[in-house]
């Protein structure tokens, strides 16, 4: 395990692969550390240096007081990144992660070469739906919101069948509430659309086919907003199609990549 201490916060991260090779950094959505990311990284060309990190409040980085705003995140992970020595890295981020990406694009265009945006969108949701969790995990846990987003993250035929369900349902439930209920007021008040809409990057745009919460209709909306952006929808996925088609999200990764270096 790695730590460091960035931008007021301790952060958990993992840097592997190849030295020399590009970096391709993840960055994962609410609820989730970067073990959500395992099951592609198998599928991936051998030459990349592939960093993950749990985001602040989540896993095992520190869950500073909230409420946490989007450009705090994306300033975490630049922080990181410039720890890491790492400069036009491939950023793949899924739902707020995604969300931390175009942040970080917007922010330091250095340190980032291409997105890959996952199951996310330039605005998630509304203030009245963001308050509105927020005030239940605060008066309930977890629990109390639980078996809605694990609906969400995943099909039916995933969440019948597959044991892993259950670790990712374990994942959910361990969330630390302050380090979850800031990310949620971030997502709440953050609008990326005007920045957004004024990046140039190669982006690939993947949507899980069953996403309720940013599906692909919405992933469009993100998708056009963005130069040459295009989008493919991930079928028999839902909102975290990296655990569920981790061998096509890994194929369109690399494709992806291998577009975008000529």
């Amino acid at each position: 395990m790695a730590f460091a201490r960035l931008n007021g916060a301790v952060m958990h991260y993992e840097d592997a692969g190849a030295r020399g090779g590009r970096a391709i950094v993840f960055s994962n959505s609410l609820g989730t550390d970067f073990r959500i990311w395992d099951g592609l990284l198998g599928h991936l060309p051998a030459d990349l240096r592939v960093i993950r990190y749990d985001k602040r409040g989540h896993g095992l980085s520190e869950a500073t007081a909230g409420p946490y705003a989007m450009k705090t995140l994306a300033e975490d992970l630049a922080a990181l990144l410039d720890h890491l020595g790492v400069k036009d890295a491939a950023v793949v981020g899924l739902s707020v992660g995604g969300m931390i990406a175009l942040g970080l694009a917007s922010l330091r265009p250095d340190l980032v070469s291409a997105l890959v945006l996952m199951d996310t969108a330039h605005k998630i949701g509304t203030v009245e739906g963001w308050n509105s969790r927020i005030d239940t995990v605060q008066r309930g846990g977890m629990a109390a919101v639980a078996e809605g987003i694990l609906a969400g993250w995943f099909t039916q035929a995933y969440r019948d069948s597959v044991a892993d369900f259950a670790g990712y349902r374990a994942m959910l439930m361990r969330n630390d509430i302050e380090g979850y209920t800031g990310v949620c007021a971030a997502l709440r008040d953050a609008d990326l659309t005007e920045s957004t809409r004024a990046l140039r990057m190669p982006t690939l745009c993947v949507a899980g086919e069953h996403d309720a919460t940013t599906s692909p209709t919405l992933m469009r909306t993100t998708a056009d907003l963005i130069e040459r952006a295009r989008l493919e929808v991930v079928r028999d996925a839902g909102h975290i199609p990296c655990v569920e088609r981790p061998g096509e999200v890994a194929g369109l990764i690399a494709g992806f990549l291998k577009e975008a270096t000529g």
